[in-house]
Formats: C-alpha cells, structure tokens, sequence
C-alpha cells in the first residue's frame, strides 16, 4: 500500500507499506527529510512482528528525525544506541549531497539497496554488514557512490522479494506507476513489506 509521496524539484519518493497478516503493528518503520542540501532517509526492520519489532525500529526513526544532521556512521551509532534492552532491528540510512551528486550509504541486517545510473546502464548494489543493531558494540561500513541525473534507487526490506531490480529501475514511467510494478510483480509474503522508490532529477 503506497504511504508517503514527495515530489520535489530535486527529487522524488514514494514510500509503500504494509504489515504482517494485517496487523495492526508493522515491525518496519521509516522516515525521510529532503532539504535544500541533503535528503536523508532511513529504514528500520525491527527484529520478528507486532509491538515489540515496531518499538525497535520506531526507536532508530525518532533518532534519526533527532539527529538527521550528524554523518551516516554517527547516525548508525546512535542508532545503535537506542536500541540496548530492546529486540533489535536491521537498520539502512542514506544520505544524498545535491551539492556533489553523491550517496552516502550504510547498513547492517538484510535490508537492501540498489542504486540505478542510466548513462552507464550499471546497477550499484551495496553489501550489507551482516547481523543487526541492538546496542552491542557494531562495526559499521560507510559507503559513497555518485550519482547522474535521472539516476534511480530502491531501498526494501526483505518482505520485499523483488526480482529484476535493474528493469524496474529503467524503466521510464511515473514512480507511482512503477511502483505498482513492483508490487504486482512480487509475490505476497507473511512479514512486514516496506520500500522506498526514488528519482533524481535533472537540474
């Protein structure tokens, strides 16, 4: 179910959710924040279902929204942080600089990242660290990648079983549209599904 549109002059976004079974707490959360410098986004999968996963993830969101300023391993860390004494979650941060045409990226469990450029027709497809943040000591690997107007991105979490990501990214249709692709095109799953689609415009 798409959630959240934002449609800039730099970039746009669409986020689609949806729970486990229909419940009433979705174990993934997420947030984004698009200034004039940066946009940054941020994707939490909380470890299992229901309130004690969403009280994971939700906990790395409110850091972020507190924090959206610091670097992506700073951001990690607190992250990180304030998740002691809680289940855990896998967590994703993204960072773009317009001013430099780059992606910042960092992430640690099994939720996925697939930056497009068209020039080139490359997919760029980070590996995460293994495991999950719950406060434990973590290292983190921070990753920078640039980008071309027009590039294309997907971030999901593994509810998500999306095949082809490449011809998703291609293609030259609306975001919301595309989206609709993807989700007819991925088979159903009992776990929480999130992704967030995005474009980066032409100047």
């Amino acid at each position: 179910m798409i959630k959240d549109i934002l449609r800039g002059e730099k970039i746009e976004v669409l986020v689609s959710q949806s729970s486990k079974n229909g419940m009433v707490y979705c174990g993934d959360d997420y947030f984004f924040l698009h200034t004039e410098e940066y946009f940054v986004c941020v994707l939490a999968d909380g470890l299992g279902s229901g309130k004690n996963a969403y009280d994971s993830s939700h906990a790395v969101i409110e850091e972020v929204k507190r924090n959206h300023e610091l670097d992506v391993e700073a951001l990690m860390a607190v992250c990180n942080q304030v998740l002691v004494d809680k289940r855990g979650a896998a967590v994703s941060i993204l960072k773009i600089f317009y001013d430099r045409n780059e992606f910042v990226y960092s992430s640690v469990g099994n939720i996925r990242f697939f930056l497009y450029n068209p020039s080139d027709d490359k997919l760029v497809y980070p590996l995460p660290v293994t495991g999950y943040l719950s406060g434990r000591k973590q290292k983190y690997r921070t990753q920078r990648y640039k980008y071309e107007p027009n590039a294309k991105f997907i971030l999901h979490s593994d509810g998500l079983e999306l095949k082809g990501a490449k011809s998703f990214l291609k293609r030259l249709i609306p975001i919301d549209k595309n989206a609709q692709c993807i989700l007819k095109s991925s088979p159903l799953t009992a776990d929480d599904t999130t992704f967030i689609l995005g474009s980066l415009l032409s100047p």
